[in-house]
């Protein structure tokens, strides 16, 4: 089982903290580190809302402006991964992020869940895989996500060197809504291997028993402390459980390796009854069929992109391409139709005044 730490923006923009980071996942036993390549403008408008952090409350547009590091942070940050030994992935977010992460040659390019429906960034990503004699490799992540999102997805990105993570967007996750029966038959479907982005607090229960029904990745966010202020320190593995959750899934695969999946996969759902009884066990492997965690289903709409009007305009204006931003919608604004409307938007008439921020409806505008 492929293991992947994400440190995500949990460096500060400090190199010296990621270097600790790459360090401790080395040590806990990851195969790759991933980070998070953030200009806060792909992401949210400005007017998304507030966030409650130890320090009070601050923007949230403003959180992600205070992640945003230079190119030659990442840069250093790969060579420095190298150096241990490691692979280097990173998630871009937009379309200048992601040329400029292709520009450094990363080992793999995560696309994180609520980017499933970037449209934009999907097909930048599948262009950019064409021209490339060895393709580089992509993840998937589907949390907050339908069949329907990740076979779009896929159809863009294509299934050579693709990996599909099961996943619940929720921060934490409740391992028993983690429905973990879904990745054998999200393999069957799409033909990809899949594994899990993991956001639940224990760091034993999601990741064991993903490897009883055939996870190939877990990926699970990694923090020197929860006590820190990174976004998502507060559900990410210190260095120490970080290394148990390594020990637990090697150990796993091991018995997989000697029993077959079907006798090894039940050997450890044995050990899991054991440890965590027969009611969350059963819950947290669930009924493998893919649909919205309890815990998501709130975020849908707001946490993945939709298009937004950047500035406010009158009606009779035409909708230009800067006009419309491909964004997490969040925490007050209104989500508006889905990316893949993007050029049906571009060039059209508005029927009414509109809102900066405002999520664009089909009532704004006039279809070409």
């Amino acid at each position: 089982m492929f293991v992947v730490a994400e440190i995500g923006t949990s460096h500060g923009g400090d190199f010296e903290k990621a270097k600790k980071l790459i360090d401790a996942a080395v040590w806990a036993g990851a195969d790759a580190v991933k980070f998070q390549w953030v200009y806060a403008d792909e992401i949210l408008h400005p007017d998304t809302g507030f966030v409650n952090l130890p320090g009070g409350k601050v923007r949230l547009y403003d959180r992600f402006k205070e992640l945003e590091v230079e190119p030659k942070f990442f840069a250093d940050c790969l060579e420095y991964a190298h150096s241990k030994n490691v692979k280097f992935y990173c998630s871009p977010f937009g379309l200048r992020s992601l040329a400029e992460l292709l520009a450094i040659k990363p080992d793999g390019i995560k696309i994180a869940s609520p980017e499933l429906n970037h449209i934009p960034l999907l097909k930048a990503l599948a262009n950019a895989r064409k021209n490339q004699q060895e393709k580089i490799p992509v993840i998937l992540s589907s949390g907050v996500s339908t069949l329907a999102d990740i076979e779009r997805a896929v159809e863009i990105i294509g299934r050579e060197k693709v990996t599909l993570l099961h996943c619940v967007t929720s921060y934490p996750a409740p391992e028993e809504d983690y429905n973990l029966n879904v990745i054998p038959n999200l393999s069957k479907i799409f033909g990809l291997p899949v594994g899990v982005s993991d956001h639940s607090l224990d760091p034993v229960l999601v990741p064991s028993l993903a490897a009883s029904v055939g996870g190939e990745m877990i990926e699970k966010h990694i923090t020197l402390s929860k006590k820190t202020d990174g976004l998502d320190d507060p559900v990410a593995l210190e260095p120490e459980q970080f290394a148990q959750m390594c020990h637990c899934v090697h150990q796993c695969e091991a018995m997989i390796n000697r029993y077959s999946l079907t006798c090894g996969g039940d050997n450890i759902i044995e050990q899991m009854l054991d440890q965590f009884g027969k009611e969350k066990v059963k819950a947290t492997l669930g009924s493998g069929v893919k649909e919205l965690a309890p815990a998501e289903k709130a975020n849908y709409g707001r946490t993945n992109r939709s298009l937004h009007f950047m500035r406010s305009m009158k009606a009779g204006e035409k909708i230009l391409p800067e006009d419309i931003g491909v964004l997490r919608t969040e925490k007050i604004l209104s989500p508006g139709i889905g990316p893949e409307f993007l050029d049906e938007v571009t060039g059209a008439i508005l029927t009414r005044d509109v809102s900066s921020g405002a999520g664009i409806q089909w009532k704004d505008f006039i279809a070409k």
